[in-house]
C-alpha cells in the first residue's frame, strides 16, 4: 500500500469511527422525545446544536490550519468529542443538558473534519487530489450511516445512555490511529494578514459559489438526517410498525450509505462533465424527490423506504464535487480560509435546517401527512438555493479551468 493510499485509508476509517455519535440523537429521539417531553421544535433545537457548536467554533478551529499543522487540531478535536459523548451519556436528563452536550460534541466534529481533510490535502497534492477529498469526503455519509445503525442497535440492546458512551470510544480511537500514523509537518509560514481575516474568499466569486451551494445543500442533508428516523417512525406506525428487517434506523443507515458511492461518482462526471452543471442537475434532483418523499408520508411503509432510498443518491451526488469546487477555487495561500468559511456556512445553514423543520411541523399541527409535507418542503428549499447561487456567482474569471 502507497503511503498516499494509506493515509487517505486512514483518516478515512479514523472518520467513521469518529461519527459513530454523529447520529445517536436523531436515531434515539422518537424515545428521547417521550422520555424528557420534548415539542418538536425542542428536539429540532437540540439536533440543530451539534450543528450551531460546529458552526461557533470551525472557522477559529481551521484557521488555525494556515498557520499550525491540521493534525494537532485534529486530535485535539478527537479528544473533545469523545468527552462530550462520555458526558452525554452520564449527564444528559433533558431540554438544556442535551443542548449544551450536543453542542460541545459539534465542536469536536468541527475540529475533526475539515481539519482531517487539510491534513489529506496537506500531504497529497497534485491531479490526484480532487479524488482523494471525493473519497474523504464520501466516507461522512459512511460516517453517518454507521451512526445510524450503530445508535439502534446499542439503544435497542442497552439503552440510549449506552449507546453515547460507547460512541466516544470510536472518537478516541479515531485519535490515536491518526496520531500513530501520520507524521507531523514542519513548521509553515503563516499567511499575511489577520487570522480570522477571510475578506479575500469572500472577494472571489467562484469560490463563493460553491460555498453558499454547499450551505444551500447541507440545509438539506442536515435536516434530513434529523428527522428521517422520526418521519420512518410516524409513517411505520400508521401500519402498526416496521418489520424488524425495514426498521428505522437500518434504512436510515441504507439510504446514508447508498450517497456514499453517489458522492464519489457525482465527482468523477462532475470533472468530466462540467461542475457546476453537475451540481445544479443534482440538485434540481434532489429537490423534486423531497418534495416526493414528504407527500408520501400517507402511503405504504415500504415505498417510503424505496424512495428514500433512490433519494440517498442524489442527496450526496453534490457533495464531494461542492467541496472540491471551493478547494479549486480557493485563493493562493486562503485554503485555510476557504476551508474554515466553506464548513461555518454550510454547519450553519444545517443548523436552521434542522431547527427549521422542527418549527415547520408543529406550525403545520404536528406530525401528520400535512406536516410532513411542509418538513420536506423546507428541507427542499436548500436544494433549490443551490443552483440559484452557483448561476448567479459561478462565472470564472479568464484563465481558470471550466470546469474547475
Amino acid at each position: 500500500m502507497s503511503g498516499a493510499v494509506r493515509l487517505v485509508f486512514v483518516l478515512c476509517l479514523a472518520q467513521s469511527l469518529g461519527m459513530l455519535g454523529f447520529a445517536t440523537f436523531p436515531a434515539l429521539m422518537p424515545g428521547l422525545m417521550v422520555e424528557w417531553q420534548l415539542s418538536n421544535t425542542e428536539a429540532g433545537i437540540v439536533n440543530g446544536a451539534y450543528f450551531g457548536g460546529y458552526m461557533a467554533s470551525v472557522a477559529i478551529l481551521v484557521l488555525l490550519t494556515d498557520r499550525f499543522d491540521a493534525l494537532w487540531v485534529f486530535l485535539s478535536a478527537a479528544a473533545l468529542s469523545g468527552a462530550a459523548q462520555l458526558g452525554f451519556a452520564l449527564l444528559a436528563d433533558g431540554f438544556w443538558s442535551a443542548v449544551v452536550l450536543h453542542t460541545l460534541m459539534g465542536i469536536g466534529l468541527a475540529g475533526v473534519y475539515m481539519p482531517g481533510l487539510r491534513v489529506l490535502t496537506d500531504r497529497l497534492e497534485g491531479p490526484k487530489q480532487s479524488r482523494y477529498i471525493a473519497f474523504y469526503t464520501a466516507t461522512f455519509g459512511i460516517g453517518s450511516g454507521l451512526s445510524f445503525l450503530f445508535a439502534g442497535i446499542a439503544g435497542d440492546l442497552l439503552g440510549w445512555r449506552w449507546a453515547f458512551g460507547l460512541a466516544a470510544a470510536g472518537a478516541w480511537i479515531a485519535g490515536l490511529a491518526v496520531a500513530a500514523t501520520t507524521r507531523p509537518l514542519e513548521a509553515r509560514q503563516a499567511p499575511a494578514g489577520h487570522l480570522l481575516d477571510v475578506r479575500p474568499v469572500l472577494r472571489s466569486p467562484p469560490t463563493m459559489g460553491y460555498i453558499l451551494g454547499y450551505a444551500g445543500h447541507v440545509w438539506e442533508l442536515f435536516a434530513l438526517r434529523g428527522w428521517l428516523v422520526a418521519y420512518l417512525t410516524w409513517v411505520a406506525a400508521q401500519e402498526g410498525g416496521a418489520p424488524l428487517w425495514l426498521a428505522p434506523t437500518l434504512v436510515a443507515t441504507v439510504i446514508g450509505l447508498v450517497g456514499v458511492p453517489a458522492s464519489i461518482v457525482g465527482n468523477e462526471i462532475a470533472m468530466r462533465a462540467g461542475r457546476r452543471r453537475t451540481i445544479a442537475c443534482v440538485m434540481l434532483l434532489s429537490a423534486v424527490t423531497a418534495l416526493a418523499l414528504g407527500a408520501l408520508a400517507g402511503a405504504p411503509y415500504w415505498l417510503v423506504c424505496l424512495v428514500g432510498l433512490f433519494y440517498g443518491i442524489p442527496l450526496l451526488a453534490d457533495s464531494a464535487s461542492l467541496t472540491a469546487g471551493a478547494v479549486a477555487a480557493a485563493p493562493a495561500g486562503r485554503r485555510g480560509a476557504t476551508l474554515a468559511l466553506h464548513s461555518t456556512l454550510g454547519f450553519g445553514a444545517g443548523f436552521l435546517g434542522t431547527t427549521a423543520v422542527g418549527v415547520a411541523l408543529d406550525l403545520a399541527g404536528g406530525a401528520s401527512e400535512t406536516g410532513w409535507m411542509v418538513a420536506f418542503a423546507t428541507m427542499a428549499l436548500g436544494a433549490l438555493f443551490g443552483p440559484l447561487i452557483l448561476w448567479r456567482l459561478g462565472r470564472r474569471p479568464a484563465g481558470q479551468e471550466a470546469s474547475a
